[in-house]
């Protein structure tokens, strides 16, 4: 077991840049020591040491590609190897906004290993151990996607989709017990992400876009106000609520086991 003395030690994926970065920051200001993990190891180390140094925060740097088998088996070891880690932030994400006949095999599976695979068993990975401490807490980023799609995004809203669901799901395993997952959706977000998935950033309306420490601290707000789900750029908090109740309603109404009216021979 760790030492108590020891500070609670938080996973961030995707750390490298934007809004991992900005919460590799914001955590070590809270006191947690980190465990980076991101592709570009410079990115890693010259944050690291930033972090080190204003914070006196320990950081272990993880180069991994998580949509490689071989690294995500690695990292998923990793967890289950330190029950210091208390708390785990899936934010790795990656996105090809595209129609799906444009999008290449190559690029529609690596939305599906990353955004679907990898946060998956990085979840699967951390459960057990937080569930036998009773404690413990999982961020998933999913995005204002989830719930919408459009022409260029089938693929990149399936995922966060997939991310929405998949988390409400556990969300319900994990009442009653000290253990939760908040699922945060942004929408756009000032980060390298637009460029890399073929729409320049520039393009995009500026007044629409949130930048990534806003984003961040609206999530660690809701996270400390004990939110499950947080939309960090909506005012109205009912309006979840009521789509949400919508949601509930609809599947309510297909428990019938006979064919609606409509479907019926006249």
């Amino acid at each position: 077991m760790p030492d108590s003395s020891q500070k609670p030690v938080a996973l961030v994926t995707g750390a490298s840049a934007g809004i991992g970065a900005v919460y590799a920051e914001r955590l070590a200001a809270r006191g947690y020591d980190l465990i980076l993990v991101a592709r570009r190891a410079d990115r890693l180390a010259a944050l690291s040491s930033k972090l080190e140094a204003s914070h006196g925060t320990k950081v272990q740097v993880v180069e991994a590609d998580l949509t490689k088998e071989a690294d995500l088996s690695r990292v998923e070891a990793l967890i289950k190897a330190d029950p210091s880690i208390t708390l785990l932030v899936n934010n790795a994400g990656n996105a090809t906004l595209a129609p799906l006949a444009k999008t290449s095999e190559q690029d529609a599976a690596a939305m599906l290993a990353l955004n679907v695979v990898a946060l998956t068993r990085l979840t699967h990975a951390v459960l057990p151990g937080f569930l036998s401490r009773n404690e413990g807490t999982i961020v998933n980023i999913a995005s204002v996607l989830s719930f919408h799609s459009m022409q260029v995004s089938a693929i990149y809203s399936g995922t966060k989709g997939y991310v929405m669901n998949f988390s409400r799901g556990v969300q319900q395993e994990l009442a009653g017990t000290n253990v939760r997952l908040q699922l945060v959706m942004p929408a756009s977000t000032a980060t390298e992400l637009w460029d890399l998935a073929g729409i320049p950033l520039a393009s995009l309306n500026q007044e629409g876009l949130m930048t990534s420490e806003d984003l961040v601290d609206a999530a660690l707000a809701g996270l400390d106000q004990g939110e499950d789900i947080t939309l960090p750029s909506v005012a109205d908090a009912t309006l979840w609520d009521k789509f949400d109740q919508a949601r509930a309603t609809l599947f309510a109404a297909t428990q019938t086991g006979e064919p609606a009216p409509r479907y019926r021979a006249a």
